[in-house]
């Protein structure tokens, strides 16, 4: 059975052809392997990254062949790229050399995880400034807490069993609240300290977000540790970003550490969607006026420095505090909290986008 589905996918897929070459896929060795695991029917695609939109069409087709026949069973396209892209017998016949290059692969390849349409980094210079609260109403949003030193997501989602990965290699995300997340502070105790160097934090960087199934999302938002380091660069080069978010509180100090990050995306090439400003102002509980403990309009004059948008203010609230505490993002406790407002109007803003 298992062999009899693996030979039907490959037989199919000689019914495809590279628009690059004029041959089926099959005989032209971009299909590296055909695999079923777990029920999940596994296409490696060896591509051209100088070709990567029209390889994009070619895997919809390979994905399209596939559900015809695919017995209920879940399909996942990959792909991977030469380590070069060589002139050869093989490769060259047929091949219209005004339509193609073939030269060595660009070292700037990125690639996206598999299933997720846009991805997006939530930055600031400092930690603990409301990052980990923003996210999209009324689309699938799955959020990857990179932040490996200090990961708060699975408190603020309410979310504490471990992720389980049934074939060894694909790890199964957890769910709360209608949003898919993925964090370190799964895999290891509460209050156990992670000590690694850059080589270890890019390598759970990198599986966190490729060896995870992520399924269809409309937007992934990688919560980023505080500063410019390895997980920041690493990010901006090998993955391939729709945009970042600074979030900042108006403080002078605050605002020199988000310069740092505006400054590092824009040398990365990695376009900034806007700032938003966190602990904004506060309602006073005795004479109801509203008070700016910062100062007030300074996220607002940055983002315009750096020609860019305010997406946003969010005030201090206790309830909005009380609710992440609990594990109950504010907008689902209580969704007229001015909070979950500001929330709403920055998460518009960010639909309306037309993002990559």
């Amino acid at each position: 059975m298992h062999d009899a589905l693996i030979n039907k996918i490959k037989k199919n897929l000689k019914e495809i052809y590279n628009p690059l070459t004029n041959r089926d896929i099959i005989s032209d060795n971009i299909v590296k392997s055909v695999e079923l695991k777990n029920d999940v029917i596994i296409v490696i695609l060896e591509i051209d990254p100088s070709k990567l939109e029209i390889m994009d069409e070619l895997k919809s087709k390979v994905e399209k062949n596939i559900k015809e026949f695919n017995e209920g069973k879940t399909i996942q396209v990959i792909l991977t790229a030469h380590s070069s892209f060589k002139d050869n017998k093989n490769n060259t016949n047929n091949i219209d050399k005004k339509n193609i290059n073939l030269k060595k692969v660009q070292p700037n390849f990125k690639s996206k995880p598999y299933g997720v349409k846009r991805v997006i980094a939530i930055a600031s210079g400092k930690g603990g400034v409301g990052k980990s609260t923003v996210a999209l109403k009324g689309n699938k949003v799955a959020i990857l807490d990179a932040d490996v030193y200090g990961p708060s997501q699975p408190k603020m989602l309410g979310i504490s069993d471990k992720p389980s990965s049934p074939d060894g290699k694909t790890i199964i995300p957890l769910k709360n609240h209608g949003v898919t997340a993925m964090s370190l502070g799964l895999m290891v105790p509460e209050n156990q300290s992670i000590v690694w160097r850059g080589p270890m934090l890019m390598g759970a960087l990198q599986q966190m977000l490729n060896q995870v199934k992520w399924e269809d999302q409309d937007y992934l938002f990688v919560d980023l540790p505080p500063g410019t380091g390895d997980v920041q660069l690493t990010l901006c080069q090998k993955t391939n970003i729709a945009g970042a978010i600074v979030v900042s509180t108006p403080q002078d100090i605050a605002l020199l550490d988000a310069r740092k990050g505006l400054n590092m995306f824009k040398k990365l090439n990695t376009p900034v969607l806007g700032l938003i400003e966190n602990m904004s102002s506060f309602i006073c509980s005795g004479c109801g006026l509203k008070h700016y403990p910062f100062n007030n309009g300074t996220v607002k004059k940055e983002a315009k420095n750096y020609n860019t948008v305010l997406l946003g203010e969010l005030p201090l609230d206790l309830e909005t505090r009380e609710a992440s505490d609990l594990g109950v993002p504010i907008v689902v406790k209580n969704p007229k909290n001015p909070t979950s407002l500001a929330f709403y109007e920055i998460a518009d803003k960010i639909i309306k986008m037309k993002l990559d």
